[in-house]
């Protein structure tokens, strides 16, 4: 059964943050988009750094777009009574069950055991 870290251990977990002013450039909308998206759940962000800036986990991003199983497993995880920097921290820590973190078997296309793992994490 996976147990959280200390919700601190946030901005260790995730190898790359990208600003919010960032993700709005890559993703080629307004910030006020980005707030949106971040409010909405299709994404997640977290005050990091010594200014304790938003940001986003980099491999959220693919390519000009927000990775596509995102927003649906984040509802998920919500639904399970995770906060924001909890579903990161679920996200980005290794599973030997997998093998490996959820947020790589999204980014490979599997995001139906993800859901149904974080679906169970909730009962």
């Amino acid at each position: 059964m996976w147990e959280p870290l200390c919700v601190s251990n946030v901005e260790n977990i995730v190898k790359e943050w990208l600003p919010l002013p960032d993700v709005a450039e890559m993703l080629d909308v307004s910030i006020t988009k980005v707030h949106a998206l971040v409010k909405d759940g299709s994404l997640l962000s977290a005050r990091v750094g010594e200014r304790n800036i938003r940001a986003v986990p980099a491999e959220f991003i693919s390519g000009d777009h927000v990775l596509e199983s995102l927003r649906g497993t984040i509802t998920v995880l919500h639904d399970a009574g995770f906060e924001d920097e909890e579903a990161i921290l679920w996200l980005f820590t290794d599973d030997e069950s997998l093998p490996g973190r959820p947020i790589d078997a999204l980014r490979e296309g599997r995001k139906t055991e993800i859901r149904r793992r974080a679906s169970a994490l909730g009962w």
